[in-house]
């Protein structure tokens, strides 16, 4: 399966919806999630949902300044854990588009507002932000990285992407209910590709703006962390081979 490239329309929607919620997964993220939450509402976004996954600073009160839901985890259980926690809480509350984005400022928020446009209009059912299709200098081992887990998806779940570890996704209701997350950590996005291969739902990649700075770069994984992250992925197809 190779995710298009082929949107009609990227023109941002006049208006967002408050049926349409950011989920904004966050660990220690107290620098930056409030210009991330300010920077969504200023491009219209009404409902941002920050899963404050275990953090030890003052993540969520800089989040619940800046007029963010709040959901916490008591402990830090990792990426997937905090995505698959915002997910079934925007789905509770009545969601009928989720948005993902990264809390510590990599993404531009015009981005996730072009983003909606092909779910909206019937034309995907996922969409994700590929950085290697924007603007944006990507650092080159973070490149490499990203091109090795393009690859790996692509050999345990079927499914091609550009960009593969995108934090920037958009999901119709159905899509996000139909998405069944069991990672807790970082092969979550992998994860997430291979079950809209498995659910034959309709994606789309566009491209979008990544913003690096010393404090987002800080945040990745190293290579050690790739390397278990890969491991996890390689265990979890053999266990669903098993099934």
């Amino acid at each position: 399966m190779t995710i298009t490239e082929q949107i009609i329309d990227l023109s941002p929607p006049p208006t967002v919806a408050p049926r349409v919620f950011v989920v904004v997964p966050a660990f220690n993220e107290e620098r930056t999630i409030q210009s991330v939450i300010d920077g969504l509402r200023r491009c219209g976004f009404q409902r941002m949902l920050v899963v404050d996954d275990g953090s030890t600073d003052q993540t969520a009160m800089q989040a619940r300044l800046a007029g963010a839901e709040i959901v916490s985890h008591l402990l830090n259980r990792g990426l997937g854990a905090a995505l698959g926690t915002g997910i079934a809480a925007a789905l509770r509350l009545g969601a009928e588009v989720i948005v993902t984005c990264d809390a510590d400022g990599q993404h531009d928020p015009v981005d996730a507002l072009r983003a909606l446009t092909p779910v909206l209009q019937g034309q995907a059912d996922v969409v994700i932000g590929s950085r290697l299709l924007g603007a944006g200098h990507m650092p080159w081992r973070r490149r490499v990285a990203n091109g090795i887990a393009n690859v790996v998806t692509l050999l345990l779940f079927g499914i091609w992407t550009t960009d593969s570890q995108s934090g920037l996704r958009v999901f119709s209701r159905e899509a996000a209910r139909r998405i069944e997350l069991s990672s807790d950590g970082m092969e979550v996005s992998s994860e997430i590709a291979g079950e809209i291969a498995r659910n034959g739902l309709r994606c789309a990649e566009i491209p979008i703006t990544s913003i690096y700075t010393d404090y987002s770069l800080s945040k990745g994984q190293g290579f050690r962390m790739g390397l278990r992250t890969l491991g996890k992925l390689i265990l979890r197809k053999a266990a669903g081979r098993k099934r």
